[in-house]
């Protein structure tokens, strides 16, 4: 196994870790949401102290347009 072999070998390795990490990281948040301990998660918020305390934790944000992959723009 020569010294590119190898590298290559690392990066793909480290590339599962850290997205095994991330996965890890989005599933804590997940866990931990309000909205997971509701009897009724589906029906919206009834009043507006509700809804703050919904959105009171990390909110998951969208990567940004530069990130993500190609989409269908023909909706």
């Amino acid at each position: 196994m020569n010294t590119a072999q190898l590298r290559r070998l690392l990066g793909k390795v480290a590339a599962v870790i850290g997205e095994m990490n991330e996965a890890q990281r989005r599933m804590a948040i997940l866990r931990a949401a309000p909205d997971r301990y509701l009897l009724y998660p589906n029906e919206g918020p009834r009043t507006y102290q509700e809804f703050l305390a919904r959105t009171s934790g990390p909110l998951l944000h969208e990567p940004a347009a530069s990130r993500r992959g190609p989409q269908d723009s023909s909706r």
